[in-house]
């Protein structure tokens, strides 16, 4: 018998996905930082859109947006994030969210479907306060104190502040519900080439990547750039950028076969061409999904600082600024997926991990979560040029509601 269930509407999602694209337009992206006007408009988009699918909409007092239904039956929890990167892509987040709003608006209005989809947008997944601020919220790991500390990464504005324009101030925070949802699901964009190359158009998400962030400082002394001379220097910014070069050449003997490692950003202490820095400091993360490999990779970060150190001129020391453990994605999730795109995607998907940190690993640690993957146009994200072809999006659209209908058992 040919399968008659409501479907995904693409012509709908890519109207939704176009109507938020226009909102903080950037090029052919977005600018939407968290907290701004074009991130506001575009909660107040989504809080417009959600009572169409069966829900009742509201904003968190950290900006968390969520859609919940009164529906009996079991309950099933998908979304993503609305704000993005400074000078960004249109599809990292809002594709994750349309997705759950698409997949409420044809399984809440099925009677064959015991139960329902809720819908929920992360604040800040992006990090301009924070890192997952909003699911980190929801799953009861953010303190006031945290948010009291918290301060805009661009300009230094207090979140407080920022939740004060938002007319957040005093609203409660949403915690999780235990028990409220069989578990999560995300859709997002690839940001890689895995599946453009490969032809694919399905990725199955197996793990997330854990994120593990340091300081490194290097002291050195602050002298004439004119009138040192170069033996007796003690050059900080010079010793950092050996130490730069020294991680690429010993980080390959001790890594995974997925680790990466990158340095974000480096300062120099005082800043001028006329003086020699006294003091310099570098941004440095570390990503892979086995905790093993991150051990062994920080033991010898701290070595190679030790090294410098007796070496000289300067002193190096390492601070772990952030831990972000892997999160591994649940089993039977992955299959309902995989079944949903052998169905609409003619079995086009792999099994992969996550390179990127997304909301999902934090709602893993309080129930079953997984992601699905679309492909990006050259691997391309964090960038205005982001893009992803309509019929991929159709076809990520049509496999994700299948995936929660089965998922809820429909």
């Amino acid at each position: 018998m040919p399968d008659t269930k409501p479907r995904a509407d693409g012509q709908r999602v890519l109207a939704d996905l176009n109507a938020l694209r226009a909102i903080g337009a950037y090029k052919t992206g977005v600018h939407k930082p968290t907290f701004s006007e074009p991130h506001k408009q575009s909660l107040d988009w989504l809080v417009q859109k959600l009572p169409d699918a069966g829900l009742t909409a509201a904003i968190d007092g950290i900006g968390n947006v969520f859609g919940t239904s009164a529906k009996p039956g079991p309950k099933l929890l998908a979304g993503s994030h609305l704000e993005s990167q400074n000078y960004a892509g249109w599809l990292d987040g809002p594709l994750g969210v349309v997705y759950a709003l698409e997949a409420a608006r044809v399984l809440n209005a099925d009677p064959s479907v015991k139960g329902a989809v809720e819908v929920a947008a992360w604040c800040d997944e992006e990090g301009h306060f924070g890192s997952f601020l909003g699911s980190r919220s929801y799953v009861g790991q953010v303190t006031e104190a945290e948010i009291d500390a918290a301060r805009d990464r661009t300009n230094g504005r207090p979140m407080r502040d920022a939740l004060a324009d938002m007319g957040l101030t005093g609203r409660a925070r949403v915690a999780v519900e235990p028990k409220r949802h069989v578990g999560y699901l995300e859709a997002h964009i690839e940001q890689g080439d895995t599946l453009e190359s490969d032809k694919l158009a399905i990725g199955v998400v197996t793990s997330i990547v854990g994120i593990w962030q340091y300081r490194i400082s290097f002291t050195g002394e602050q002298n004439h750039a004119g009138t040192t001379r170069m033996a007796v220097r003690k050059d900080a910014g010079l010793a950092l950028a050996k130490f730069c070069v020294a991680i690429d050449e010993r980080f390959p003997t001790a890594c995974g076969p997925r680790t990466v490692w990158t340095t974000g950003r480096i300062t120099l202490d005082p800043g001028a061409p006329g003086i020699i820095p006294g003091g310099a400091e570098m941004l440095f993360q570390i990503r892979d999904d086995n905790p093993a490999v991150i051990a062994r990779l920080e033991e010898l970060l701290r070595t190679m600082a030790e090294e410098a150190s007796v070496k000289g001129p300067c002193t190096v020391t390492v601070e772990k600024i952030r831990t972000g453990a892997p999160a591994m994605m649940n089993a039977g999730f992955q299959d309902a997926i995989e079944a949903a795109s052998k169905t609409l995607a003619s079995g086009r998907s792999i099994r992969m991990p996550s390179g990127a940190g997304h909301d999902a690993q934090m709602l893993a640690t309080v129930m079953p979560a997984a992601m699905l993957f679309v492909p990006s146009i050259g691997g391309i994200s964090h960038h205005w040029t982001e893009n992803t072809a309509d019929a991929d999006i159709v076809t990520g659209a049509q496999v994700f509601v299948d995936a929660c209908r089965r998922l809820l058992g429909g």
